[in-house]
């Protein structure tokens, strides 16, 4: 019984103990994780619902010269009797050309909607789209059996969404004969090609979803000859733009004076600056860099081309994300949360001064409430203004209590330099997305070597007394 007491009073199972306090604080820090998820879902749901009503997320393709066709074909039946019978029959098909020069330029203005403590960049301005078409090796690829209705010809631009649409402000087209430049007027309707740029729409959608929006406008006649168009819609939308290079040459130039972008997509800019004042990016894609035809049938049964693998463009990143913060602090927590428990570990060692396993305990859930008080008030203000003041909090709150529990407050010190410290490697850590292993390796091997030494006289076997 005397060895049992023994035992238990001394450092050895005290150690145990704190590996099962710290373990234990696992289960709070789970949830804490889980509550950072739900709050992240809660904020993405809000920010969806905001761009739902805005615009959404502005993905646009074209515009694209669409010709209705119809192919004739002979169908062979044999009758009874062996008679053969021949019917005609008419297939309708759809011819769709792709500009041989494509000039888009994005010029947006940015700003921040809210909708309670969250928010979304938006960005609302004109999208100019001007080029040329030249239908001629299109026309000429036509077999001797089909046939295409050229006054039936249409111009289509497929868009992501019809609500980021303010207005036209601008829609001209000549086919180069004199007298025949002329406005168009375009209606809504993406003419069934809105699963050429398929794409991972915002959340609650299904991945892949047909883009619905888009307009469509009837052209005069066209021929073989060569034709221009410039257009200028006025759009809105809101957290990135996606571009489809359909042109046999795409020249693409976006201006915003989003001071974050972060470009994304098959293509990254030819040229780009970037500033406090905004970004400004500028692409150049010709047809060989990418697997989309210059021209292709449409067969009203097999119009399920897809080529959102060349989408390419621009996020308005926000250069802070709170919540990623909030789960990068909370996954290198045990790491941390060890800190007090040591601290107060070896004060006891040293100044012989017993400390209870409930104060342990009371210490690592002030560190744990640190996390819960980081995702709340970040929520609330900048998350370097947060993360200065829940540290501070909890700082203040370990160094009061440890000096209940400690002799003087020359020894409770070293608990409020050890907690201050682990704050200042955390917020390197998540400052540090790249070194954050490097920083975090380190600072475990330098927390063990001190250890180590300091009880490296340590009497393991007794009831912890240095020899």
């Amino acid at each position: 019984m005397e060895g049992k007491q023994k035992f238990t009073q001394g450092y050895t199972f005290k150690a145990f103990l704190l590996v099962a306090l710290v373990l234990m604080m696992l289960i709070p820090l789970a949830m804490i994780r889980g509550l950072i998820n739900e709050r992240n879902l809660t904020a993405n749901i809000a920010e969806s619902d905001i761009m739902e009503a805005w615009g959404s997320e502005l993905v646009a393709a074209g515009p694209m010269l669409v010709v209705p066709g119809a192919r004739t074909e002979e169908v062979r039946t044999v009758q009874p009797g062996g008679a053969e019978r021949v019917d005609t029959v008419r297939r309708p098909f759809v011819l769709v050309i792709m500009p041989q020069q494509l000039d888009v330029r994005a010029d947006f203005q940015t700003e921040i909607r809210r909708r309670g403590i969250f928010s979304v960049p938006l960005f609302s301005g004109e999208l100019a789209l001007s080029g040329t078409f030249n239908p001629a090796p299109a026309l000429a690829a036509v077999a001797h059996n089909e046939e295409l209705l050229l006054d039936q010809a249409e111009l289509v631009i497929v868009l992501s969404s019809q609500q980021g649409i303010r207005r036209i402000e601008r829609a001209f087209w000549n086919n180069g004969l004199a007298g025949q430049d002329g406005e168009l007027f375009f209606q809504p309707g993406n003419r069934n090609l809105g699963n050429i740029a398929a794409h991972v729409p915002l959340a609650r959608r299904p991945a892949g979803r047909q883009m619905e929006g888009g307009i469509f406008a009837a052209l005069p006649d066209i021929t073989g000859s060569a034709a221009s168009f410039d257009i200028s819609i006025s759009m809105q939308g809101g957290r990135m733009v996606r571009f489809l290079p359909i042109g046999q040459q795409t020249h693409v130039t976006v201006v915003s004076d989003w001071a974050s972008p972060s470009f994304q997509g098959s293509f990254l800019p030819l040229r780009s600056e970037i500033s406090a004042d905004g970004f400004n990016a500028v692409w150049d894609i010709s047809y060989l860099s990418r697997d989309i035809p210059l021209f292709w049938r449409n067969e009203t049964s097999n119009s399920q081309r897809n080529y959102s693998g060349s989408l390419f463009g621009v996020n308005f990143f926000r250069a802070i994300d709170t919540y990623a913060l909030n789960i990068r602090a909370v996954r290198y927590a045990l790491l941390f949360l060890v800190v007090p428990f040591l601290a107060l570990f070896l004060l006891e060692i040293h100044t012989k001064k017993r400390i209870h396993p409930v104060q342990y305990l009371l210490s690592g859930i002030a560190n744990v409430i640190f996390y819960l008080l980081l995702l709340s008030l970040s929520e609330q203000m900048q998350f370097y203004t947060a993360y200065l003041i829940a540290a501070l909090a909890v700082t203040t709150l370990l160094t009061l209590y440890s000096r209940s529990l400690l002799p003087s407050w020359g020894k409770t010190f070293y608990v409020a330099l050890a907690v201050s410290l682990s704050y200042i490697l955390l917020y390197a850590v998540l400052n540090a997305e790249s070194f954050a292993l490097l920083i975090g390796s380190i600072y475990a091997f330098v927390l063990v070597a001190l250890v180590m030494f300091l009880t490296r006289k340590m009497d393991w076997y007794g009831i912890g007394l240095p020899k």
